[in-house]
This record gives structure tokens, C-alpha cells and sequence, in this order.
């Protein structure tokens, strides 16, 4: 099974599930987005808001492909980006954070570690990039009856499990922050090393048996 990221970009902008590509629940303020989605066209809403971010601070999303099939995503950009960030109780986002708006895994490749993998990558790139945290909105309600099952913002126990911590709490929405140095912890880049040593060696290496070394005396100065 091959696992590989990719930068969210118009081309890859069309692997995203079809109710989330026609989605503007971010990138448009509450007013704007109930009218594109009543009278507009919102998935060009989407994408024109990708190309204006792209173009003006770059990348804003990252893809992960399983075997070549698009497994999820996640999406993120400053909050001058996302108004949206705005209309939440547990705003504003600090100011040297950016915000991870959506994070979705295929519900077939759940439970494989891609949700760790994706928010690492958005780590790596933001690093770069002179960023130092990453903060999200939760939702502590998620999926419970009558509390808007098709919510576009992200349960609070997945961000909880990649390693976000609450900042500001919340019955509904608590704003939560990831640390970019304990997202690239060593830990993590030493698996992902030994993840990328292993798949560069053959079959033929990784089934040898490694033959005990020579008992040697030790001698001392």
C-alpha cells in the first residue's frame, strides 16, 4: 500500500469529495455563502478563493492519496483568509497562527494514521514558512442528533488525537492549537526516516537474517 502527500492546487482541487469541493462554508463570511449556495455557483466560489490564496501566500491544502485513491484532506490558510474565523464564540485565531479550517478522511481509510499524516505535513510546510502553530475550531457536538451531522468544521476528539490542545473552551466550538515544534517532534521524523529507509530496500535485504555479531573481550586503557 503506497501513501503519498500533494499541495492542494486547481488541478488537484477537483479530487476533493464532491459536497466539499462545492463547499464555500470557510472561505465566504455566513451572509455571502448562504446566498452563493442559494443563487451562485459556490463551487466557483471555491475555486476562485483557492487561486486568489495560492496566488497571494500559497499553499493552502494538502491531499492524501492511497494507492493512487484521494483517502482525504485538510485545508488551511491566515485567518484574514477565512472569514468564517470570525463568526465562531471562541474567536479571533492568534496572531501568529493559521487556522486549519477542514480536515476530512475517507471513512474506508479511516483509522490508518492519514489524519496524523496530513496535519504533519501542513507541519512541515508551515515550518518552512516561518509559521508556529497551527489552531482550529472543534466541534465538541460532532455527530450527535440534531446538532448538524454534515457540519463543515471538524469533531474536537480528532484534533485531540493529532496532538491539539485547548486554548479557549467552548460546550460547542472550543478553539484548539497545535504547536508546530511538537507536531515535527523527533518521534515523528525519525518514523517517518525508518518509514522511508524501509521502502527504499528489498525484499531480499528486509528477509536476511542478521547473523549475531562475534563475541569480542574489552580491554581497558
Amino acid at each position: 500500500m503506497s501513501r503519498r502527500l500533494v499541495n492542494l492546487t486547481l488541478d488537484t482541487l477537483e479530487d476533493l469529495p464532491r459536497p466539499c469541493r462545492q463547499c464555500v462554508y470557510w472561505e465566504l463570511d455566513p451572509v455571502s455563502a448562504e446566498r452563493a449556495c442559494a443563487s451562485g455557483d459556490p463551487g466557483l466560489e471555491k475555486e476562485a478563493w483557492v487561486s486568489q490564496t495560492l496566488l497571494e501566500w500559497g499553499s493552502c491544502g494538502k491531499l492524501a492519496y492511497v494507492d493512487g485513491m484521494p483517502a482525504g484532506y485538510v485545508m488551511y490558510a491566515p485567518p484574514a483568509y477565512v472569514p468564517r474565523s470570525m463568526a465562531f464564540p471562541t474567536s479571533p485565531v492568534s496572531a501568529d497562527a493559521v487556522l486549519l479550517t477542514t480536515a476530512h478522511v475517507v471513512t474506508a481509510f479511516a483509522g490508518g494514521g492519514l489524519g496524523r499524516m496530513l496535519v504533519q505535513g501542513v507541519a512541515r510546510d508551515l515550518t518552512k514558512r516561518g509559521v508556529k502553530a497551527i489552531e482550529a475550531f472543534g466541534d465538541a457536538k460532532f455527530g450527535e442528533a440534531g446538532e448538524g451531522e454534515d457540519s463543515c468544521v471538524a469533531p474536537v476528539d480528532f484534533f485531540l488525537s493529532v496532538g491539539f490542545k485547548t486554548v479557549r473552551p467552548h460546550p460547542r466550538f472550543p478553539r484548539l492549537r497545535l504547536e508546530l515544534r511538537t507536531a515535527l517532534s523527533w518521534k515523528s521524523d525519525v518514523e517517518y526516516a525508518l518509514e522511508k529507509l524501509l521502502g527504499s530496500m528489498s525484499p531480499d535485504t528486509l528477509l536476511r537474517p542478521v547473523r549475531p555479531a562475534a563475541a569480542t573481550r574489552s580491554t581497558q586503557s
